[in-house]
Parts: structure tokens; sequence; C-alpha cells
């Protein structure tokens, strides 16, 4: 079996806590080879963690490095478009974390580096590779009618499930510049996606692009694409948001926040004359919390109900998996980047719905 060698940008809590060890775990498909993060701190002690040699300040310097087949984009978002681009132009095939980037034009260059390049591009969005999500797909296609759509992500901040199970590794050594070029960089971008609108509805268009991308990707996966935005409004500087989208003899209602629970209610949740299916995730930083399929059904005088759990594998490791097919065997990505221009496309539409809300 051939080993992919992988070089890593950004070696965060999502890559301490779920990229290395699941990489580590699949060693008989990837290899580590590279890693990349403006601490050399983290760098050094990482790369003496997982025996990597090959170690990089700069993420364009690690895209050149010839005999890397993959390049994991793991890094702030406001960096994305410049390293996957950078890496398909040295012909490696890339796995970028959602959001692939912020805005159309981006995508755009994203795109035009693949198809010019030939390589595959994936972005992650690990819950639609959930077991119980795929088989909830194919329970909602049984349906000759919906009548209502539901879809929920309200969570506590990342760090309350963090800091009780995982040790991440954090330093103090990023420099003041890189910081003001972080934030420089997101202005510029989310202006360009959303143009001049207020600082709350900023705040929600990057809730969208973040926590919310995974939610509506999955949606678009379930029940498609709505017809429209019918309302959309929010809460708390842009931290809480609900929006109501109108499809073709239904509606959908969508809401998402965070704040300081212990707690993790994510699900969708499809209901038809005689059924009613349900997603439910948990939250991702504690690995092999199961995802559910929760389906209530009439059958004849009966209510019946049940809970399928497939299986404990988190879907994370189902996710790369199926990236070593995409890479190995040329199978097709369902998470391409033109998959993802269609959430920036809906993120725009719901900003507009803030706008108009807001200015009535």
């Amino acid at each position: 079996m051939k080993k992919l060698k992988v070089g890593m940008i950004g070696l965060g809590e999502v890559a301490q806590i779920i990229h290395l060890p699941i990489l580590q775990a699949l060693s008989h498909k990837y290899e580590l080879s590279a890693f990349c993060d403006i601490s050399e701190s983290l760098l050094t002690k990482l790369g003496a963690k997982y025996q990597v040699n090959n170690l990089y300040t700069d993420a364009i310097e690690l895209t050149k490095q010839e005999d890397l087949d993959l390049v994991f984009v793991l890094n702030s978002d406001e960096y994305h478009t410049d390293c996957v681009v950078s890496a398909a132009e040295n012909k490696k095939h890339v796995f970028v974390e959602k959001p692939m980037c912020l805005n159309m034009e981006d995508a755009d260059k994203i795109i035009e580096a693949r198809n010019k390049n030939g390589i595959q591009v994936m972005v992650g969005y690990m819950r639609r590779f959930a077991p119980a999500f795929i088989q909830g797909v194919e329970e909602v296609k049984k349906l000759d009618k919906i009548n209502y759509a539901r879809v929920r992500d309200i969570i506590g901040q990342n760090h309350l499930f963090i800091e009780q199970s995982h040790d991440v590794l954090r330093f103090n050594d990023i420099s003041d510049e890189a910081t003001k070029d972080r934030a420089a960089r997101a202005k510029k971008m989310v202006h360009t996606a959303v143009g001049n609108v207020p600082n709350e509805i900023q705040s929600a268009y990057r809730l969208l692009c973040g926590l919310s991308s995974h939610d509506l990707s999955a949606m678009r996966e379930l029940i498609g694409f709505p017809i429209r935005v019918v309302s959309a409004t929010q809460w708390n500087g842009g931290s809480f948001l609900s929006a109501i989208f109108e499809y073709d003899g239904f509606c959908t209602t969508f809401e998402t926040g965070v704040d300081r629970l212990r707690r993790f209610d994510a699900h969708l949740e499809v209901y038809s004359d005689t059924k009613q299916i349900k997603i439910q995730y948990n939250t991702p930083y504690i690995r092999q919390l199961p995802t559910t399929l929760s389906i209530k059904e009439t059958v004849g005088e009966e209510l019946e109900e049940k809970i399928i759990r497939p299986t404990f594998k988190d879907a994370y490791t189902e996710e790369l998996e199926y990236l070593y097919d995409v890479v190995i065997h040329g199978k097709t990505p369902k998470t391409t980047p033109e998959d993802f221009k269609e959430d920036l496309k809906l993120f725009k539409m719901i900003v507009d719905e803030l706008v108009k809300t807001k200015n009535n």
C-alpha cells in the first residue's frame, strides 16, 4: 500500500487533537513528512514528538518540498487561499479545513489553480462523512414529501470541552506584526465578500463561515439548496443567528450560536407526514462520541422509534480514509471547492437579509 507523504500547515488545537493522532493511527496510509507553523516553539515541540525533521515557519516553502504528495491546510482561514494555490502550483494534492476561503474571488483562484495543475482539492467537512449522516441522507430520499426541516447548532465554546479532555500546546511567541496582518487580511476579505456592512453583521458572516458552515453544508446535502432566505435575525453582536429558508413545499428553520455552557446541541431534523428523521452530532473534540440517527415513524396504530449508531469510528477518520481514496484511486471528492462556493452563496444570501432587517 502506497503511503502518502503529508505536509501540515498549522499545528493548532484541531491539528493536535484531531488530524495528527488520526494520521498517526492511519500510518499504513499516511506519513508525516513536514510541519509548518508561525510559532517556532510549537513547531520544534511537535516536530520532536512526531519525529518530523522538515520544519518550516513559511507555509509557501513547505509547499515546495519535492517529495510531498499531499498538503493539509489547517492554519488560520485568512491564509488558506495562498497556501492552497501554492500547493497546487507545486503539484501537491490539498486537504483544506473549512472554511476553504472567505469570498468567491478566492474560491475561483483555488479552482483555477487546481484545474491548471491537475491536482485534487478536498474541503474538510467531517460531519458529511459521519455514517449516521450518510444513512440519514438515504432515509430522507425515501420520503414522498417533506413538511418541515430544522437545523440547529448551539454549542458551548470549544475550550470548555478541550480543557477537560486534552492538553493542547500553546506558546506566546507570535509576533504583533503577524497578529496585525491576520486582522487586516480578515477585514479585507470579509469586505470583498459582503461589502461595507456593520461590524455585527461582519461578525455574523464569520460565524457563518466558521461553525455554521458545517450545518449549512450538511443541510444542502440532506435537503438541497433553498429557494430563498425568507428572514434572518441576529443577537449579541452576531454571536447568535437564526434564519428561515424557503424550499419547494416546505420551510427550514436554522439557528446557531455560541455560549459558555458545556453542551453541544447540533442536529438536523426532517419531518414528513408519517416519519421524523434526526441526525444528532456531538463535539468533535472528544473523539468516538457517536453521531446518531433517530427515526420516528407511524406504523399502523403504533409510533415506532429507533436510535441507530452505525459505528464508534469518528467522522474525521472516515473523512481521511475517503481522502486517501481521492488521491490514490481518483475518487471524486464530494466536498469540492465548487461545493464550498454554494455555501458562500448561501452565506451572502443570509447576510443580505440581515442587512435588510437592520435597515427596516
